[in-house]
């Protein structure tokens, strides 16, 4: 059994509990190791939500989980998984400043999910994904993103264009990562209702998107140096200066 056969596996005790709290996806069956911690806080609660939620819980030998998926960082636990459930683009600015982002062009599973990892962290409300199936790599994707990828809201847009367009229509401004033309995120407003387009290490978004978003944004750097942060510590440093200036208007007006 393994992914490759079509079917959709989440592995490790975080990943799967991130999953059930937040109900992102069905979940058809869970295979755990025989002898499997069950005293430990996070396999309890897990296990409890699972049988709680009508759950199939089959115990199986380690050979066997090892089998099913790449590695052997399942701790003891893999499942048997859906579609991951989508939400209502406009469902995720209804907030009075919301904050959606968009990964566009990533194309290591892993890189994706620590980017999602340091959105969610940061509080953003949303993540706008392509119809991109990320089926294959489930398993990857929410391990790195320590489970954020299932508790974050996940809407779907067929371009990063049209994500843009619908959200500018409901008063987000539409900012993308460049280097030409661009602003310091320390000299720009991120307090606003914000639609965040990050680029892909690679391709990153298209010239004609970028000459077409409302504001450019740009990493400063501490010296010199001609390369490009990839995707993961560019999220990160963007997720976290949007936190800290809203958290900086909050406590003004407050």
């Amino acid at each position: 059994m393994t992914e490759s056969t079509g079917q959709i596996l989440l592995e490790g005790a975080i990943s799967i509990l991130a999953a059930l709290e937040a109900d992102s996806r069905p979940i058809h069956a869970l295979y755990a190791r025989s002898g499997i911690d069950r005293g430990d806080r996070t396999i309890g609660r897990l296990l409890r939500l699972a049988k709680d939620a009508g759950i199939a819980i089959h115990t199986v030998e380690s050979e066997a989980l090892d089998s099913m998926v790449t590695g052997r960082s399942h701790g003891g636990l893999v499942a048997e998984v859906g579609e991951r459930r989508l939400a209502d683009m406009a469902s995720l600015c209804t907030e009075a400043a919301p904050f959606v982002a968009m990964l566009d062009g990533v194309e290591d599973p892993f890189n994706y999910g620590q980017a999602i990892r340091s959105l969610y962290a940061a509080g953003a409300d949303g993540l706008v994904v392509r119809p991109r199936s990320w089926a294959s790599a489930a398993g990857v994707v929410a391990r790195s993103s320590a489970g954020a990828s299932e508790r974050i809201a996940v809407a779907q847009a067929e371009t990063a264009e049209a994500a843009a367009d619908f959200f500018r229509a409901r008063g987000l401004m539409v900012a993308v990562t460049d280097k030409d033309r661009a602003v310091d995120i320390y000299d720009a407003d991120l307090t606003v209702p914000l639609f965040l387009v990050i680029g892909g290490e690679r391709r990153g978004v298209t010239r004609s998107f970028a000459d077409s978003a409302d504001i450019r944004l740009k990493i400063p750097y501490g010296r010199s140096f001609p390369m490009s942060l990839g995707t993961t510590p560019a999220a990160a440093a963007l997720a976290f200066e949007v936190l800290r200036q809203r958290r900086g208007k909050q406590k003004h007006e407050g």
